[in-house]
């Protein structure tokens, strides 16, 4: 049996570790103390705060610390999870930070310079300062109703310059927040503050781009979801575009909804009267009036159709195709404004799809004989309530149409005289 012989090592060698592999320890209490300590110096003057920002980060690892130097300047010291402060340190917290500044809205806008000055010196910081917000929303009920006023303030700000993206709002659709009304608390003042700093119009443009135009009603207490609810929260504080946009928004989820239960209701062969009812039953529960339906019912059945590419076989493809559906048309033209909608709808369709541009006046045609639109109606749309797409083209298409329609008018009363 061989046994292998040891190689001889020198006494006192050591493994030498290339300075590239050295790993430095994070140490966020030690960032913050260092920070800490260059704020005390300031006594508080925002400018000098700023000065001091920007010469230590040639010092201090902004990089790898970003979200503490944030924690900092928002909160005072290290936010821990549940929104307390750490208190590891002699001095874990300092009073150059938002949360002990005055509520007042100049003192807001001076510390959002600080902020602003910050990003612009060290734009690697922005993507951290989104990251940190994410966290520090989720935080607020840690905090006093007095630090949450402010945060909500500074954040309507940070929104409307630019700082973060109203995005992050969406972390506050979250359980804990929602239950006891925090949340929505947040948002009204936030709302408010955007609406004084920005005009209610911005503060719309906002919401739409955060996504939460849609969602409003999510940030309210599950035992007050409401219409009526909602509605007083956001007129008491004057912010009526609000509620228009959320009844707006209500609207066409309602819409769309309502055109899922067509298309559903088609596709299981149910009968015209079965889906007569499941759409007036949608209708009443949503507040949908009948023209608006009348239009959806339109959009829905054409986007049924496999339409043949030559002009010449389109037309009467269409005609086929809308007959099936007559009676479905029918229950939702009861009245003269409906009557239109569905004219004007023929009309801009036919426009918007060249191949049926000549299909305008049989399709009319075939409304007109199956009783699903009137004569007068028809008049209406002719003499002043046509669109003006393809205007001149359908008025055109339609004046023979219109004549035939006259000289039996004129006939009609001739025999009543008689």
């Amino acid at each position: 049996m061989s046994q292998k012989t040891e190689r001889p090592v020198l006494s006192g060698q050591r493994i030498k570790t290339r300075k590239r592999d050295e790993k430095e320890k994070y140490d966020p209490t030690g960032f913050r103390d260092a920070v800490i300590s260059g704020l005390e110096k300031t006594e508080g003057d925002l400018e000098q705060i700023s000065k001091y920002l920007d010469s230590a980060g040639n010092k201090l690892d902004y990089r790898r610390y970003g979200e503490v130097l944030f924690d900092i300047l928002i909160a005072g010291g290290l936010l821990v999870p549940g929104g307390s402060i750490s208190q590891d340190g002699e001095k874990p917290r300092t009073n150059c930070c938002i949360f002990t500044a005055s509520e007042d809205m100049d003192a807001m806008r001076s510390y959002e310079q600080v902020f602003i000055k910050l990003m612009r010196r060290y734009k690697y910081l922005e993507k951290m300062f989104e990251e940190e917000m994410k966290k520090v929303l989720i935080f607020i009920k840690g905090f006093s109703p007095s630090e949450r006023v402010k945060l909500a303030r500074m954040t309507a700000l940070w929104i409307g310059n630019g700082s973060v993206p109203p995005t992050v709002l969406l972390v506050l659709n979250n359980e804990h927040l929602i239950k006891d009304g925090i949340a929505l608390e947040f948002l009204v003042e936030l709302f408010v503050t955007f609406k004084e700093e920005k005009g209610m119009s911005s503060l719309v443009q906002a919401l739409k781009r955060g996504g939460l135009e849609s969602r409003l009603m999510d940030f309210f207490p599950p035992n007050k979801r409401t219409e009526e609810y909602l509605k007083s929260v956001f007129l008491d504080k004057g912010l009526t575009e609000i509620v228009k946009l959320h009844k707006a928004q209500a609207s066409q989820e309602a819409k769309r909804e309502l055109q899922q239960a067509l298309l559903d209701d088609i596709n299981d062969n149910k009968s015209h009267k079965e889906i007569i009812g499941d759409i007036k039953e949608l209708a009443q529960k949503s507040n949908i009036p009948e023209h608006e339906i009348i239009s959806l019912i339109w959009s829905t059945i054409m986007s049924l159709g496999e339409w043949n590419k030559k002009e010449e076989l389109v037309t009467d493809q269409a005609v086929k195709h809308l007959k099936l559906y007559t009676q479905l048309f029918q229950a939702f033209t009861s009245q003269d404004r409906s009557e239109l909608s569905l004219i004007l709808k023929v009309q801009e369709f036919c426009y918007e799809n060249m191949n049926f541009m000549k299909a305008f006046q049989k399709i009319i045609l075939l409304f007109y004989r199956t009783e699903v639109i009137s004569e007068e109606t028809i008049f209406k749309w002719y003499k002043d309530a046509h669109s003006a797409k393809g205007k001149m083209h359908f008025l055109e298409q339609m004046k023979k149409f219109i004549e035939w329609l006259q000289n039996a008018e004129e006939e009609s009363e001739s025999e009543e005289e008689d």
